[in-house]
């Protein structure tokens, strides 16, 4: 297979030499991703051509960062946004930014870009300036070359060898104003579409090279099966089979064409023997078992602890959520090549160098022998299959040196053998003071952890089946203030009295890790809703009684700006009703308010989205569009998770092995009207906002589920049967 080197990459474009600028004395107070890579070159190359390439450890993942980071890049250094490449994460290449998780691609690796484009910008100007003999302040970049106001201009290939880009970035780099921004806020095109929408290839599903193999991996029928006996030589005997490869538990055949390898692992499902498994509480035990199963308290917030619990009406109330998977659209894959002794794997994981850590262990081999490279693939946000499948294609790589060999997982093999989003629950106690006001508030979550991803071996499936098995490692909370279970547990609303508990379930019947906002989605479903159930009982207008406890300007204003577009207290028709919910993803990332419109249908329990109106604050915008499209598609996820989603089990394990047996939003249930209003801070920093419609969308869908029904639902998903049984029909 043909891939990018850093021979090429330094031949084709990219020649990089060094300069003597002052180092900072603390990475620390680097910005961004910087403190991880603080050289120029780590994230902008210049070629003896004058070709710009632009580095990021980053990955695409649907989000449109690759769009985004160009534009970032080319709005410093004065270029046309078509004018540059860019490479996302290769631990070859790029460097190494950990996860594309956590919504911080923008301000972790965009901001480092910015800086480091800016000071590529002023030696790009300094050299051209000695050349020229002018000061770099009389010198412009436009159209791929530094222009004089004498109308003298001079290529940048022309100046490349001259210009020392391994150096760190400055102390002090003038970056550009947001006043004189032509490239950064403009709806451009995003640049990953075209060959998705047009069906190129455009995922690493799509990868076909010469010589390639196919491989498929025979799960147990239940989790914590183990194989006891198999006839490999009756299916490694079929025609087109090249191989059956077994270590351990770990079963896979290999096969010249795709048809070939998938029929032989259905004829060796047929001779594979297992025994035992883990057994799982019945879906009716689910939350008792979670109840009973020990847990770490940890205490993530408390405030006027001194102060005696002021007079008022108490409310409680407690709030439950299934475990729900990824179900990404493409089952998970991966490409892996081994010559004997260097590894490559072509991956669509969201960590390129925790993978490759993994990787490594796994094979024993040191990690500068294993190279992993992203590309995208149909279907991600949080720990799918991705990290597991290029974990299958390493193993037999290794077992077929020589040859690329892709690894295809079946629908029923990612939905089943996929990490969940974990089951949760959620306790909350408030006082309503005298004047209407929140006095004393009480809340606490239970939940399992939210990151058993690699870079450990033992967090890759087959290296648990393995004849020498590496352990899955304890599983760990994650800290405050981004948290996993408990991210999102602490409101941001002014709370005299508050205390805020994380109770941590280290074992779990079922496997789970990341999906989509960790805990953020329960945390704020369960916050938001509570909070208008407050406002009920204090008689009050939920988003007046809102505003009536933040003190944050910018988290008024979404509320505000939500509220007014939607036509908050306006009249809607019979079996109709509108809810709205709020949050700052993380407390530290971006805010978002947000208002719909739902209709009940009292017979049938079916919850349908009418319309919704979102209101962000991403900071500074680069990208409209690709923030937008985070919206829409994190709301049309949410609602998804929300109205239908929950993996679907018995004693023996999940039983949603498909589309009818874990149903997901169709094309049906997306509203008829979805806008998204941005508040565009020019200037501020960039924060995150991938995953900040998840919780609002969820608790926004319960309370408009209240007004429009006169039920309240504290349980996720809200499937027809739940809401019908409230009403009680």
């Amino acid at each position: 297979m043909s891939a990018l080197t850093r021979r090429t990459l330094l031949v084709g474009g990219a020649l990089l030499v060094g300069i003597g600028l002052p180092r900072r004395s603390e990475a620390a107070s680097l910005p961004g991703s910087l403190a991880q890579a603080p050289r120029i070159d780590a994230w902008i190359r210049i070629g003896e051509d004058g070709a710009v390439t632009v580095l990021t450890g980053k990955a695409e993942l649907g989000q449109g960062i690759k769009t985004a980071l160009i534009q970032v890049a080319a709005e410093e250094l004065g270029l046309e946004p078509a004018s540059l490449r860019l490479h996302t994460a290769d631990t070859e290449l790029t460097p190494n930014e950990g996860y594309t998780a956590g919504s911080h691609s923008m301000q972790d690796s965009a901001t480092a870009i910015r800086h480091a484009a800016a000071a590529a910008r002023a030696l790009l100007l300094e050299v051209a300036g000695n050349r020229l003999g002018l000061k770099p302040d009389s010198l412009r970049v436009e159209g791929g070359a530094i222009a004089a106001p004498d109308g003298r201009r001079m290529t940048l290939g022309e100046i490349a060898q001259e210009v020392e880009l391994d150096a760190p970035v400055p102390d002090t780099i003038a970056l550009r104003e947001p006043a004189t921004y032509t490239i950064v806020g403009r709806p451009l095109p995003r640049v990953d579409i075209p060959a998705k929408v047009a069906g190129g290839a455009a995922y690493v599903q799509d990868i076909r090279t010469p010589g390639m193999v196919h491989a498929r991996i025979l799960r147990p029928p239940r989790p914590g099966a183990r194989l006891v006996s198999v006839d490999a030589e009756a299916i490694a005997s079929r025609p087109g089979v090249i191989r059956v490869h077994r270590d351990g538990d770990v079963l896979a055949v290999l096969a010249e064409r795709e048809y070939a390898a998938v029929t032989a692992m259905r004829a060796l499902a047929k001779v594979a023997v297992w025994q035992g498994g883990t057994s799982v509480p019945e879906p009716e035990a689910l939350f008792s078992d979670l109840a009973g199963r020990p847990a770490q308290r940890t205490i993530i917030h408390e405030a006027g602890a001194d102060a005696p619990v002021p007079p008022g009406r108490r409310i409680t109330a407690q709030y439950r959520r299934r475990y729900q998977m990824h179900g990404s659209i493409g089952p998970s894959c991966a490409v892996a090549e081994f010559d004997g002794g260097h590894l490559t794997v072509w991956s669509h994981a969201q960590g390129m160098f925790p993978l490759r850590r993994a990787l490594a262990e796994m094979l024993s081999l040191p990690e500068e022998q294993v190279r992993c490279i992203h590309v995208e693939g149909s279907g991600c946000y949080g720990h799918n299959g991705a990290d597991d499948v290029a974990g299958d294609a390493a193993l037999l790589a290794r077992a077929l040196p020589g040859r690329p060999v892709r690894v295809q997982y079946t629908r029923e093999q990612e939905h089943l053998w996929e990490p969940y989003g974990g089951a949760m629950t959620t306790e909350a106690s408030a006082v309503l003071g005298p004047d209407g006001r929140i006095a004393d508030w009480a809340y606490s979550v239970r939940s399992p952890t939210h990151l058993t991803r690699p870079p450990g071996a033992g967090q890759l499936l087959s290296a648990r089946m393995l004849e020498t098995p590496f352990p899955a490692p304890p599983p760990k909370a994650l800290p405050q203030p981004e948290g996993g279970g408990d991210r999102n547990a602490i409101p941001l609303y002014r709370l005299p009295r508050a205390r805020v508990a994380h109770d941590f379930v280290a074992d779990m019947p079922l496997r789970v890790s990341a999906l989509r906002s960790l805990g953020a989605y329960m945390n704020v479903f369960s916050i938001e809703s509570f909070v208008d159930e407050l406002a009920e009982a204090a008689g009050a207008d939920p988003v007046a009684f809102r505003l009536r406890h933040l003190d944050d300007p910018r988290a008024r204003a979404v509320v505000e700006a939500a509220a007014g577009r939607f036509g908050w207290g306006g009249a809607l028709p019979r079996g109709r009703g509108a809810g709205f919910a709020f949050a700052r993803y993380k407390n530290l990332a971006a805010y978002c308010a947000l208002a719909v419109e739902v209709e009940v249908a009292r017979e049938s329990g079916r919850v349908r989205l009418v319309r919704a109106q979102a209101a962000v604050d991403a900071g500074q915008v680069v990208n409209p569009h690709g923030i937008r499209d985070q919206i829409e598609g994190g709301i049309i996820q949410a609602m998804s998770w929300s109205l239908f989603e929950a993996v679907a089990h018995d004693a023996e394990g999940p039983t949603s092995r498909d589309w009818s047996t874990y149903p997901i939003a169709r094309f049906p249930d997306i509203p008829e009207r979805l806008d998204v209003h941005l508040l565009d801070r020019s200037g501020h920093p960039f924060l995150g906002a991938g995953e900040v419609a998840q919780g609002p969308t969820a608790a926004a869908l319960a309370n408009a589920i209240r007004h429009a029904a006169g039920v309240r639902l504290r349980e996720v998903p809200m499937r027809p049967e739940l809401v019908k049984a409230a009403i009680g029909v």
